[in-house]
Formats: structure tokens, C-alpha cells, sequence
């Protein structure tokens, strides 16, 4: 297995120094080049998960290995793409993409690895914008094409469409499926959409919440493009939704009780 996630926990301490768990027994393997969602409701710990794997935070315990090597801090073969595109306002696009580069290579091969990223997110005629000419849709391409210039094995992305409108995030979703399939680089995506994991994923798994643990890992056996298969997409949401439902259902309840007592 490529990524390997052993029984890992995670634990932060609330306002009277008490233990809470936000993550439980998690255990999940993903195969190399592999297309995998996570999906689940607010507070159940996706992206505390994906920023363990990427080295940024650190589990309670457990561990993680990413090609046999065990995680203990964030590495150039973990490209991490955020909600947010987090570009440099004060650089223009090929700076932002050559930034993490330089101490990899000579500024020419650097600008030469940023424009042929730029030119596979479709922003090559770009290279001279700054962050606030562009849309949001367009920092996330920028942010993209800066993650695939250092060349990851792995893309993690934490709802990086997340903020964006239904049009442009339709349009990202068919250029992130183009860059994979030319790629092949082993994705882990974090949404709360259940359509665009279906649409994206090759499995898709399911967190529950209070602690976040995995309810379910549930393989899309469906060709690609999918849109020519509806009514299958929707039968796959309609499945995963009976799960979510009674997730949230805990989550509104929860929040019921808290403002009953306050």
C-alpha cells in the first residue's frame, strides 16, 4: 500500500484540561495513483486527518507511512492544496509557483517546471498577474499548479472547491481529472460534497463524527466521464446519504442539548 494509516488517534484538551477525541481508531490504506475522497460532517476530523498525513500536526498516536516511510513532518513528496489558495499577494503567479522551488533548482529550470504546470491548470498566459487580478477559481489553479511543481507522489486537498461557485467548481473538477489521469499522482481529497466525491473518487470514505471514526470505504465502480451516468451517481449519493444522515442528526442533536443547558 502507498499510504498506510494505523490505528491513529487524535486528542486535544477542552477548556477544563480535559482529554476530547477528535479522532478514533482510525485505520485506511491507499493504493498508488489512487483517487481516494473523505467525506463526512463538520467536526469530524477531515481535515485534522489530512494534516496529519501531510506532517503538520501530529497524532495523539498511531502512525503513518507514505511509501513504507513513517510521517513525522511535512515532506516534499506531500503537495498539500488548501481551501484557501494562500498565494503571496505581493508576487505575481510564476513567483508564487517558482517560490517553493528555489532551493531545488536554478531559477530557470524553476520557471520552466512553473510554466508547464501553468500551462496544465490553463493559466500560461498568467504568469505576470498578481493574486487580486485573478478570481477565486484562478488562485486555486495558481495554488494547484505551485503544489504539482514540486512534484509530489501524493496531492492532499482540504475542500479546495469548497469556497468557489457550482460553475467554476464543475470547470475545476474536469481539469483536476485531466491532471490526475496525465499524472497519475495518489490523491486524498477532503469534501463535504457528496456529488464531487462521487464524481472525482475512486473510493470514498465515509467519517462519522463525536469521535471521527470510519463508518464507511465505498468503491465508485463507475467509468469515466461519469457524467453520462446520472442515474447511477445518484443512486451512490442516495447509499451514502442514509449514512451521513444519521451522522448530522447527531451533530444537530448535540447542538440542541448544548443551547438547552447554556
Amino acid at each position: 500500500m502507498f499510504i498506510t494509516i494505523n490505528q491513529v488517534q487524535k486528542q486535544y484538551s477542552d477548556k477544563n484540561n480535559q482529554p476530547v477525541d477528535i479522532l478514533k481508531d482510525i485505520n485506511l490504506t491507499v493504493q498508488k495513483g489512487e483517487f481516494v475522497s473523505i467525506l463526512g460532517p463538520s467536526g469530524c476530523g477531515k481535515s485534522t486527518l489530512l494534516s496529519i498525513v501531510a506532517g503538520l500536526t501530529k497524532a495523539t498516536s498511531g502512525e503513518i507511512l507514505v511509501n513504507n516511510i513513517k510521517i513525522t513532518k511535512p515532506g516534499k513528496d506531500r503537495g498539500m492544496v488548501f481551501q484557501q489558495a494562500a498565494l503571496f499577494p505581493w508576487l505575481n503567479v510564476m513567483e508564487n509557483v517558482t517560490f517553493p522551488l528555489k532551493k531545488e533548482m536554478s531559477k530557470k529550470q524553476a520557471e520552466e517546471q512553473a510554466k508547464k504546470h501553468l500551462q496544465m491548470v490553463q493559466l500560461g498566459n498568467y504568469t505576470g498577474h498578481y493574486p487580486h487580478e485573478l478570481s477565486g477559481g484562478m488562485q486555486q489553479r495558481v495554488a494547484i499548479a505551485r503544489a504539482l511543481a514540486m512534484n509530489p507522489d501524493t496531492l492532499l486537498m482540504d475542500e479546495p472547491f469548497g469556497a468557489l461557485d457550482e460553475q467554476t467548481r464543475a470547470r475545476l473538477h474536469g481539469q483536476l481529472e485531466n491532471i490526475w489521469t496525465e499524472t497519475k499522482k495518489t490523491i486524498l481529497f477532503v469534501t463535504h460534497s457528496i456529488s464531487e466525491s462521487i464524481k472525482l473518487s475512486d473510493r470514498i470514505v465515509v467519517m462519522g463524527t463525536k469521535p471521527g471514526t470510519i463508518i464507511q470505504d465505498i468503491k465508485v465502480d463507475l467509468p469515466r466521464p461519469r457524467e453520462k451516468y446520472k442515474k447511477e451517481m445518484l443512486e451512490i449519493e442516495d447509499h451514502i446519504m442514509g449514512y451521513l444522515k444519521r451522522e448530522i442528526d447527531k451533530v444537530v442533536s448535540e447542538e440542541l442539548s448544548n443551547a438547552a443547558s447554556s
